[in-house]
């Protein structure tokens, strides 16, 4: 594909011709040197420049592919690890990749199969045979040349003799349907055994077109090859033999590859399946083969929002820690449950006791539900408190009241699961969102005790609907006005939206806000620019202050003035794996609308959350970044390697900031310095569907409650450590709760 606006034109004098393709570490460039001779520049992404772990990681990619040659290789040319951005160049193989032809041409035969295979085998010698493990075998990194296979990209391969980055259990690299349960469980062990397994899964993907242990979520993918049979539906007998050795949980009962030769050179010759029978890869992004469908459904999974006219949500508050991992090369969590981690806040004479609910023990309660309505898919999920009682909502469960001292679930209300928590609490009244069968969404008023519905009221089904001081504030069903409603339900004002804009409210420092973006030729809202408005709490008097760059994203409040990040570039950009830079703030005069911008001093990434001044950054790999709100000063960076952070809740008690990930690890990190000050390791099983979900973490009280997955769990600030080990069917505290400080030693 042609180099598109922004591209280089050349790397070290290396001349690029065309963009190759691109994946979660950086872009691909067909590059030339002075001689003409052909070459492939890896350029990584400019977010990884800066991540010390990351250059580290790269200069023993190229290292170990500069070890490696052979005639299924491609051999290193030229690299600068310590470039401003890491760059390298190997031999370019003319050909596609083995997901590309599987994908336009359909599966391969068994002469086709066997020449793959016999390859593949002969590469992983001459990788194995100088101390490396690739661990990165895929369909996308497999180069279908003219004379043979080509494996390609060592980027997370390991050599013996290389230095061993700190990658704790709760982080590992690779590419979940194609690694190896070993690669999963404990990552710094993994031998050539591990290729082995990952070549299994190549050759089932190769003959069907789907890899043996496959979803549309990485984590389940993950939880698949864990715990799960490989599915080898349509994969012909004499392969499927071979297969089954290949894909055995334990690595010492795989066939070594003098085996595997002999296995795979006495395949017979067999038809390609027929492609209106194989289900296609997703051709979107380079290393589309981990967006397939999955063989028997595992419990359900988050489903998508109902078909009709939606606009694009604009993110208004803080921008969800997401993990975007098809099409990357950075996978996922932990799967099994990891050992324990020093916790470094074991009570002492100086710590103060927590203000718990009355009653309180550690609880843990499953959120999940049987319905058999459509899911709503709308914000996130997560809960709401009154200090007493938990309101949640979620991927895979209805609302949910949960008592915040027992965990016991009080009620439940809704038809169909919510993956949007709750609007808020006050008064006695939770107020939620409702799909109306066909016609739109309503915002419901229920009674806190009881979940009678006192009022119901019917509102855009894209806008957003937000408490403030004086009433509940949404955008009406048709998008042209704001409509404030009081306790009881009554129409307290309304007031008209911009014209030709799509505008969403939202609530800063107890005021209502909304923020209007133009609408393009189909009717969607775009990305910006954006219109600022404040609303009057009082009777909703329209007030435009301010016009935002395109791309900016609203944080929250600083001192009662709305706060934008503002992209480092605004251009387009689709290629998987990309993550937008930011490099200042804007501050908004609620009064005036005048603006203050301020440069931040580093080049920010990931999803951001402003808490008393400090703007937290939580990137996909682990890394949290705290920045002043006022002077846009980094303040501290902090390397957790639990990838999969939640957005970040603070504690002004114990100066600490908490974080949940997706499996119910904890984390908690010092506000002034970033240093860790504890962790607890996952929960047991949080459900093969429930790893797919956002987590959740917030305080009520002292009392840290997140979710993960389809559970809610429950632990004190100040002793982390005492957590429950069993999951009470009844939402009832278990007896296992312990209140030892020995840490991690629970759930």
């Amino acid at each position: 594909m042609p180099l598109s606006a922004g591209d280089p034109e050349s790397i070290s004098g290396y001349t690029l011709t065309d963009r190759l393709g691109a994946g979660g570490m950086g872009v691909v460039y067909l590059g030339r040197s002075d001689s003409g001779r052909q070459v492939a520049v890896k350029l990584v992404h400019e977010q990884y420049a800066q991540d010390e772990e990351f250059r580290t990681r790269f200069r023993q990619e190229v290292a170990a592919a500069r070890k490696v040659s052979g005639a299924f290789t491609a051999p290193v040319v030229d690299a600068d690890p310590d470039a401003a951005r890491p760059w390298m160049a190997t031999l370019y193989v003319p050909g596609p990749t083995l997901s590309e032809v599987v994908r336009e041409k359909g599966p391969l035969g068994g002469r086709d199969l066997r020449r793959l295979g016999l390859g593949l085998v002969e590469a992983l010698r001459d990788i194995h045979k100088v101390g490396v493990v690739h661990r990165d075998l895929k369909p996308s990194n497999i180069l279908m040349a003219g004379d043979g296979p080509r494996v390609i990209d060592f980027g997370i391969s390991r050599a013996a003799d290389n230095q061993t980055l700190t990658v704790t259990v709760g982080r590992v690299l690779g590419t979940p349907p194609f690694m190896s349960p070993e690669q999963l469980r404990t990552p710094r062990g993994v031998t050539a055994a591990s290729d082995v397994f990952s070549l299994g899964s190549l050759l089932v993907y190769a003959v069907t077109g789907t890899a043996p242990f496959d979803s549309d979520s990485p984590y389940v993918s993950g939880y698949q090859v864990m715990y799960e049979h490989p599915t080898l539906a349509g994969v012909p007998r004499p392969l499927a033999a071979i297969a089954e050795r290949c894909l055995d949980k334990d690595p010492a009962k795989r066939p070594d590859l003098t085996e595997l030769h002999r296995m795979l050179d006495a395949l017979p010759d067999f038809p390609a399946a027929d492609r209106s029978t194989v289900k296609r890869p997703n051709a979107e992004g380079p290393d589309a083969e981990g967006a397939l469908q999955a063989p028997p459904p595992p419990p359900p999974l988050p489903g998508k929002p109902a078909a009709g006219r939606r606009r694009r949500r604009l993110i208004l508050t803080v921008i969800g820690a997401t993990l975007a991992l098809a099409g990357l090369t950075v996978a996922a969590v932990m799967f099994a449950t990891d050992s324990p981690s020093p916790d470094t806040t074991q009570p002492t004479a100086s710590t103060p006791s927590a203000a718990l609910p009355k009653g309180w023990q550690p609880w843990r309660t499953s959120l999940s539900v049987t319905t058999s309505g459509p899911q709503m898919g709308y914000q996130k999920s997560g809960c709401v408190s009154d200090a007493t009682t938990l309101y949640c909502g979620g991927t895979g469960f209805t609302i949910a009241a949960v008592d915040a001292a027992t965990g016991r679930v009080r009620w439940r209300w809704g038809n169909s699961p919510q993956q949007a928590r709750p609007i808020g609490v006050r008064d006695g009244v939770v107020y939620a969102y409702r799909e109306s069968g066909g016609r739109g969404r309503q915002v419901v008023a229920l009674d806190a005790d009881t979940k009678e519905q006192r009022w119901t009221q019917q509102m855009s089904g894209s806008g957003s609907a937000v408490l403030f001081p004086g009433g509940v504030l949404t955008l009406a069903d048709g998008e042209q006005e704001f409509i404030a409603y009081g306790t009881s339900g009554r129409q307290l004002w309304r007031s008209p939206a911009l014209a030709g804009k799509f505008c969403d409210p939202t609530v800063l420092g107890g005021v209502p806000y909304a923020l209007c973006s133009p609408i393009d030729d189909s009717g969607l809202a775009v990305e910006g620019p954006y219109t600022l408005l404040r609303l009057d709490p009082a009777d909703g008097t329209p007030h435009e202050l301010a016009t935002l760059p395109k791309k900016s994203l609203l944080l929250g409040a600083f001192r009662d003035q709305p706060v934008f990040l503002v992209p480092q570039t605004a251009k387009d950009v689709y290629d998987g794996g990309y993550v937008r830079p930011y490099n200042a703030l804007i501050r908004v005069d609620p009064r005036t609308g005048e603006t203050e911008r301020t440069a931040l001093s580093h080049t920010m990434y990931g999803s951001a959350t402003v808490l008393n001044g400090v703007v937290y950054f939580v990137q996909d790999n682990g890394a949290v970044s705290a920045v002043s709100a006022d002077t846009g000063r980094r303040l501290w960076r902090r390397s957790t390697d639990v990838e999969s952070l939640s957005a970040p809740v603070r504690s002004e008690k114990y100066g600490q900031l908490y974080f949940s990930n997706r499996f119910g690890r904890l984390l908690a990190l010092n506000t002034r310095t970033g240093a860790e000050a504890w962790r607890i390791t996952a929960l047991n099983d949080v459900g093969v569907g429930g790893v797919a979900v956002p987590p959740s973490v917030m305080l009520v009280k002292d009392e840290i409650v997140a979710t993960a997955g389809y559970t809610a769990f429950s632990v004190r600030a100040d002793r982390p450590s005492a957590r429950l080990s069993a999951q009470p069917s009844s939402g009832e505290p278990s007896s296992e709760a312990s209140d030892s400080p020995t840490p991690g030693t629970r759930g």
